[in-house]
């Protein structure tokens, strides 16, 4: 399975893989979880966080500060550990970073014309996108009618632009659509980004495929639940499921017929990795079914560290920090709205 990566990975990627393990020893604890969740305020908050690694983000921030504010400075952390990353990296670790960026920009690109949809101001659309998915005409995502002119107008200059072949109609855009198009883009999106790892070899492509294919068996099972009751007929749901992963290709053709969340449980329990996760819910409930699969990916996440001499560290810790920074996202918000009882349902810990 491995080649001789303990031989020349260091060449090109050891400074980095020691650079993003010094990051990921700067995530939050178990312990910096339980102190947050006692805060009373958010001035509370920043200030636990002042002992963290994102201290120097928010000390300059004067009070009152909202939810909001937090969730920009602790991004702001994240995206300059990226950059930094992206600098040093050689290839073909800069190619893989960039793969890494591209969900942010699919959701930002469907944030921007669901947003002009419903006709909210650009500039204000452009202040919620994420940073990491930013290109450069982003801001003229607006003027787009349909699936055509949007690909011609702005996206065939973006990295985006291969993944489009498969949802270019000419049909007007609305909500459903563009939540179609959504999810082709991201089928597209994880297939390419499969095949890049796969081609990497090694320990990248063995590590990479788990994480990858969670995300694809993830997405099928989101695809699901969310298209029972609406219009989506059976075959055009098989066409959103992503053509890799442990459901690929006899847990698709289930997934694909099925009527309600107790028939898709039935279906993912006959997979073992998956069993454990429906277990925690009760028959019917979906509520908590994102916060499950969030812990499962945790686990695998924290799991890519235990091995050296490969780039799943990289996308392990953009996710892990992800993951951080809708915990303190969650835990100002039950501050702010004084909704304190609520605080743990739904912070993933990472260590």
């Amino acid at each position: 399975m491995y080649g001789f990566e303990a031989l020349t990975f260091n060449i090109h990627g050891g400074y980095l893989e020691a650079i993003v393990r010094g990051h990921r020893s700067g995530l939050l604890t178990a312990a910096d979880y339980n102190n947050l969740c006692q805060c009373e305020t958010l001035d509370d908050i920043k200030m636990h966080l002042s002992a963290t690694e994102y201290g120097p983000y928010l000390q300059n921030e004067p009070s009152p500060l909202h939810t909001t504010t937090i969730v920009e400075k602790c991004t702001l952390k994240l995206v300059e550990d990226y950059k930094h990353m992206l600098c040093q990296a050689t290839e073909p670790l800069a190619t893989f970073l960039e793969y890494i960026t591209y969900g942010h920009m699919i959701d930002n690109v469907v944030l921007i014309v669901t947003g002009t949809l419903h006709e909210r101001d650009v500039q204000e659309l452009l202040e919620k996108c994420h940073p990491l998915g930013m290109f450069d005409s982003i801001a003229t995502l607006a003027v787009a009618q349909n699936m055509r002119e949007l690909y011609r107008l702005v996206l065939v200059d973006t990295p985006l632009a291969p993944y489009f072949s498969e949802c270019i109609t000419s049909e007007d855009l609305d909500d459903m659509n563009i939540e179609i198009m959504r999810n082709t883009l991201y089928k597209a999106y994880l297939e390419d980004f499969y095949k890049f790892c796969q081609k990497l070899g090694g320990a990248t492509a063995e590590i990479m495929s788990d994480l990858l294919s969670f995300e694809a068996d993830r997405r099928a099972v989101n695809i699901t639940i969310n298209s029972i009751g609406t219009e989506l007929t059976r075959d055009d749901r098989k066409k959103l499921y992503s053509s890799f992963g442990l459901l690929y290709p006899y847990g698709h053709e289930e997934l694909a017929v099925c009527e309600d969340i107790d028939q898709v449980r039935g279906v993912m329990e006959k997979y073992p990795p998956y069993q454990s996760i429906f277990a925690k819910l009760s028959y019917g409930e979906s509520q908590m079914l994102d916060k499950a699969f969030y812990e499962e990916e945790v686990k695998r996440l924290c799991l890519a560290f235990e091995q050296q001499f490969h780039y799943g560290v990289f996308f392990a810790y953009m996710r892990l920090r992800e993951q951080e920074i809708r915990n303190l996202m969650w835990i100002s918000e039950c501050v702010a709205q004084n909704q304190k009882s609520r605080v743990h349902d739904s912070v993933v810990f990472i260590f």
